[in-house]
């Protein structure tokens, strides 16, 4: 009987664990020293802090539990530094001049793995412009150029879009595939449905076509559509 209660009062203490989380956080940023540091998660149609901390000699920590695992996003006063997912777990915060690194547990390193994936599509296209004013500065024919370095865009769009994809599908069934599919709404000026947004709908289960910040951006975006002039 000891033994089973004691078994019991593990069970018991790792259930209690396992929904806790740690943010240990560094920053070799200078600028930081001092600031406040906020977590933020959506709730309805606001933002709602649930943690914060200031950045002491490049060092910061949060803590707390949490009852579901969410998307969440670290905040500096009013500025918006990285989404983050609010998971059980010790999660590690790395800021420094090249950007921001979260890891540490399943679905953040999920994340940061896309991430780091997109910045180096990112680069490449950057890249790409350059290569345009070089070729232009080396008297190359215009016409030229330009088909060069369309096909290239073209190139990279597809990659960027296929990665996206992916990714989205890949996650549909936890807080990522919504995350990041609604980050791609955002970045339109203002609510649509691109040929790609709306083939991750239609391949989409209902677990994610039901998810209320979903229906709510689709919804919106049909309407907006309905009145647009092509239509």
């Amino acid at each position: 009987m000891y033994k089973l209660y004691f078994f019991l009062l593990c069970a018991l203490l790792c259930t209690s664990c396992s929904k806790k989380y740690k943010i240990e956080g560094t920053s070799s940023v200078s600028m930081l020293d001092g600031k406040m540091l906020f977590i933020k998660i959506p709730v309805g149609d606001r933002l709602v802090n649930i943690d914060s901390a200031e950045v002491i000699h490049g060092l910061f920590e949060m803590q707390g539990k949490v009852d579901s695992t969410v998307l969440a996003s670290l905040y500096m006063d009013d500025d918006c530094i990285m989404p983050l997912v609010i998971e059980p777990g010790h999660i590690a915060i790395q800021i420094d001049n090249a950007g921001i690194t979260i890891k540490g547990t399943p679905l953040n390193d999920c994340f940061n793995d896309f991430v780091m994936q997109k910045n180096s599509l990112d680069d490449r296209a950057y890249e790409v412009e350059h290569e345009e004013s070089r070729m232009i500065m080396d008297g190359k024919d215009l016409q030229t150029v330009h088909e060069e370095i369309q096909k290239k865009r073209d190139q990279l769009s597809e990659e960027m879009n296929q990665l996206t994809k992916t990714f989205i599908q890949d996650n549909y069934e936890n807080v990522l595939g919504p995350g990041v599919f609604l980050m791609l709404g955002n970045s339109l000026p203002y609510p649509l449905l691109t040929p790609l947004m709306q083939e991750i709908i239609e391949g989409a289960p209902d677990s994610f076509k039901n998810n209320y910040m979903i229906q709510e951006y689709v919804s919106v975006a049909r309407e907006n559509m309905s009145h647009a002039p092509f239509h």
